[in-house]
């Protein structure tokens, strides 16, 4: 964005300029990613750019830190990143590289749970003049929050327990918490998978969006996930089902008679991952659930 070349910069010009740009660099969504973070740097709607301050004169602060942007944008770094935050399931959170950048695809994970527990039959409970405790629900790798999260705030008689082994992963994630009011009814755990729980502690739900990407895999994952996003996060080691298998393998003894695993995962894996379900005694293993560009995301078990 070189200002030799025009006396003045308006907001619209610089969207204008910026859009191409990222265009003949072969960013895929070249105007959208100039739309976001202009207005980021603005401080407005996205919408607002194409109001009223279409002609307003961009101050020589918004042609700086837009530029930055931008070029870090260049280098491959995720627009959420560099905005700070990333919508899901309609709320917005807070994101950094020490999460993953909450995905649509997972959305899935998250409309069956809520549609699964709305047949859930409040059990009576005795403490505090609670009255009556909903459906115990899990997240293992809780990332963000973005599972969690929503799940409490969309059931408002969840019990929600959030694990990971991140400690930087889990501030933000009670930090989105807070944000959305419902950091009293979840709590939350650092540990590997399981361990953090007494061992008597049972689910009707457990969720997870595990590491499923095999190791062989991440050198072809795009640069702004292989080279910004948590590696822990993403790698499922060889073949992608170490932690997968892991999971399902200690989620059986978790889950209350009649209670469910989601688990999302990469569409490559369905059939493989479908068989492992299958050759545990104890699950009921229902059909694949696809996302919206009809790839295998998700898979659900009930515990019989």
């Amino acid at each position: 964005m070189s200002t030799s070349t025009e006396a003045v910069w308006t907001l619209g010009s610089l969207l204008d300029w910026t859009a191409k740009h990222l265009a003949q660099k072969q960013i895929d969504t070249a105007r959208l990613d100039a739309e976001v973070l202009l207005a980021h740097v603005v401080g407005c709607k996205r919408i607002d750019l194409y109001g009223t301050r279409y002609a307003e004169v961009a101050p020589g602060e918004v042609k700086q830190q837009y530029r930055e942007l931008i070029r870090k944008r260049l280098e491959g770094c995720p627009v959420a990143y560099l905005v700070g935050r990333k919508e899901f399931y309609g709320l917005e959170f807070k994101v950094t590289p020490a999460v993953l950048i909450p995905r649509p695809d997972s959305e899935h994970v998250v409309i069956e749970c809520l549609t699964l527990a709305k047949a859930f039959t409040p059990r009576p409970f005795a403490g505090e003049g609670l009255g009556v405790r909903g459906p115990r629900i899990l997240d293992i790798g809780v990332g963000s929050g973005n599972l969690a999260i929503t799940l409490a705030k969309h059931h408002p008689t969840a019990d929600v327990t959030a694990i990971d082994q991140s400690a930087d992963a889990l501030k933000i994630a009670q930090e989105n918490a807070a944000k959305h009011g419902v950091a009293g009814r979840i709590r939350f755990l650092e540990g590997d998978l399981f361990s953090p729980l007494a061992a008597d502690e049972k689910f009707d739900f457990i969720v997870s969006n595990p590491p499923y990407i095999a190791d062989e895999d991440i050198p072809k994952l795009p640069v702004g996930v292989r080279a910004f996003e948590p590696l822990a996060a993403l790698q499922g080691g060889p073949g992608g089902f170490v932690v997968f298998d892991r999971l399902i393998t200690e989620a059986r003894s978790r889950l209350t008679p009649g209670g469910y695993l989601i688990i999302e995962i990469g569409s490559p894996q369905e059939k493989p991952a479908r068989e492992k379900l299958a050759a545990i005694a104890e699950f009921e293993l229902a059909p694949t659930i696809y996302d919206s560009s009809g790839h295998p995301r998700v898979l659900r078990v009930k515990r019989q």
